[in-house]
């Protein structure tokens, strides 16, 4: 092991440290000075600070010699000796002094070593312009800062019944996935930024989480998916079969004004068809959405779902005269008008060279709540109404007629619809939006690839949970739901508890085993509070007859079963519950 001293002096202002260390005899002039040392020998190794009175630094010399001396030769047993004095009683004098920052200005150092033993690693301590605020005895600079127990605004913490609540949710979007033949699919949260802002128009635009990696790259957590999903797309340059039909449940991040349900994070539903350029994809898509509604006890009483064509809004915007490439930013506009006056958005309209006049013709048109109406005001051969007759006769296929209605003044936000939009809404108007989509034939377009059909839509966790709290239709998630909880009434017996527990676990139960000794009334209200169906009890008297008892929380009943047939009896209840 390297043999070496190391000392950093930290000299007073009005003073100065001179040292001269090329010659054997070395000049040292040290007045009041407070010295922060750090030693490694073989015998000891640790950092302590010394101060003025040590007799590290008294009035003879040759002590100061010896040690230096030992950059040229080993330490001497007596110059150890010393130094090892010095150190132990300075550790005494700064358990009962304070050093002040103030006494301190400026520093050198002197590294003592081992001939041939290279310089060594300097100390972290040695090198620490702030030691002192580190070590001061300061009440008020010790004082720890209450840690701030808040999500950032606009996120959310999931505690257990929260995750529970989530997967349930979770499950039942999955499951209608399923049902309906969807693929799931999942993309990094992390993206590119240019991703999101080669759609200059949209409000999304403004609402990235976005920042520089250290690798000086623009990129942003994804404020939705379907942009995602149309990069894996041309990833695959055509590699994959159409049509497809997948689903996915990303976290998205927008920085936007938070509302009920609508919050700076969400997790959200999204279900894409590609590869189908007729209505069909939409029937579809409506379906689907619907089964869920069905699923979790909602009815067309609760929600509706409004039912809208890009194409009405170019027809009219063509008959007005607005250019075809104006049409994006226009319905962008249009949308606005359902939370904010005209007046709000006069200075915009003009931007885009649009008269006052025109924007209050197409919101007449926009108050249209029937294809008939709507048919009076385009032209006869209007594709639009040909292609939203077809949809609602396909919807009363799919039996969900009563869900669907015709309203002219849905105009979704994203620039890349282009032909049918819904929106899914709460018919008492107590929440916001439910969901949306509709069809973005030319995403694909915008990011360079080959015009492909698309449709799909977007269906956020917030909402939905929050519209299920107002119709009094979720199921509680307090309790944890296990199948059974097993306990021993002695600790002898904790062995044959744990075998029983496996057993369970074997046949397919959730089971919780008490792992500390417990009362048997705490361990009955744990089970209880936790919504489990089963008690299993492991007692003296039952275990040895090769018995346990087992008491079904519901109906209050209590039987022994025998320990051999535990996984009988876990499948006998499993088909009775089914």
């Amino acid at each position: 092991m390297h043999q070496s001293i190391r000392m950093h002096f930290l000299v007073e202002e009005d003073l100065h440290c001179n040292l001269q260390l090329p010659r054997p005899h070395h000049n040292l002039r040290l007045d009041k000075i407070i010295v922060v040392a750090r030693i490694t020998l073989r015998e000891f190794a640790r950092e302590v600070q010394v101060v003025k009175s040590s007799p590290f630094y008294n009035s003879s010399t040759s002590k100061h010699e010896d040690i230096l001396h030992s950059h040229v030769h080993p330490p001497t047993p007596a110059a150890r000796a010393s130094v090892a004095s010095a150190f132990q009683q300075s550790a005494r004098i700064l358990s009962a002094r304070n050093v002040g920052q103030r006494s301190i200005a400026s520093s050198s150092s002197i590294l003592l070593a081992k001939e041939g033993g290279g310089g060594g690693r300097s100390s972290a301590a040695v090198a620490d312009k702030d030691l002192l605020n580190k070590t001061t005895s300061d009440k008020q600079s010790n004082k720890k800062v209450a840690l701030d127990t808040n999500p950032p605004k606009g996120t959310r913490d999931f505690y257990p019944a929260d995750m529970r609540l989530q997967s349930w949710l979770f499950n039942q979007w999955r499951q209608v996935a399923a049902t309906y033949g969807f693929s799931e699919y999942d993309a990094p949260v992390l993206e590119s930024e240019s991703l999101y802002t080669r759609k200059a128009g949209e409000e999304v635009t403004q609402q990235l989480y976005n920042f520089e990696d250290k690798g000086g790259r623009n990129v942003a957590l994804r404020p939705e998916m379907t942009p995602s999903l149309a990069r894996m797309v041309m990833a695959k340059k055509g590699g994959l079969p159409l049509p497809l039909k997948w689903y996915s449940i990303p976290q998205c991040w927008r920085y936007e004004r938070m509302t009920r349900g609508r919050r700076r994070e969400h997790y959200q539903w999204n279900m894409d068809i590609w590869g189908v350029d007729g209505i069909e994809a939409e029937a579809e898509l409506l379906s689907a959405m619907v089964m869920f509604f069905k699923n979790v006890g909602l009815t067309a009483d609760d929600v509706g779902i409004k039912v809208n064509s890009r194409n009405v809004i170019g027809e009219v915007l063509t008959e007005l005269g607005v250019p075809e490439e104006k049409f994006a930013a226009t319905c962008v506009l249009v949308d606005k008008l359902e939370k904010v006056p005209l007046d709000a958005i006069q200075g915009e309209l003009e931007e885009l060279g649009l008269e006052r006049s025109m924007i209050e013709k197409l919101t007449d048109v926009l108050t249209n709540t029937s294809i008939e109406s709507i048919s009076a005001v385009l032209p006869d051969d209007s594709k639009a109404v040909q292609e939203l007759t077809k949809l609602f006769d396909l919807c009363n296929a799919y039996g969900i007629g009563d869900w669907i209605m015709f309203d002219a003044s849905v105009v979704r936000g994203l620039a890349y619809y282009t032909g049918v939009v819904f929106e899914a809404f709460d018919r008492k108007g107590v929440l916001r939006a439910v969901a949306g989509g509709g069809r973005y034939d030319k995403l694909l377009e915008t990011f360079g690839g080959e015009p492909t059909p698309a449709a799909g839509f977007g269906f956020g966790d917030a909402v939905i949970v929050e519209l299920l709290k107002e119709r009094n239709v979720l199921p509680s998630f307090e309790g944890s739901g296990y199948d059974s909880v097993v306990f021993a009434m002695s600790e002898d017996l904790y062995g044959v508890a744990i075998e029983v527990a496996s057993k369970l676990r074997a046949a397919g139960q959730t089971v919780d085993l008490i792992l500390e000794k417990k009362k048997p009334k705490w361990v009955f209200k744990h089970a209880s509070r936790n919504d489990a169906k089963f008690c299993v009890i492991v007692a003296g008297n039952e275990y040895e007859n090769g018995e346990v008892s087992v008491k079904d929380l519901s109906a209050g009943e209590q039987k022994a079963v025998k320990i051999d047939s535990l996984e009988d009896w876990a499948t006998e209840v499993r088909s009775t519950n089914n």
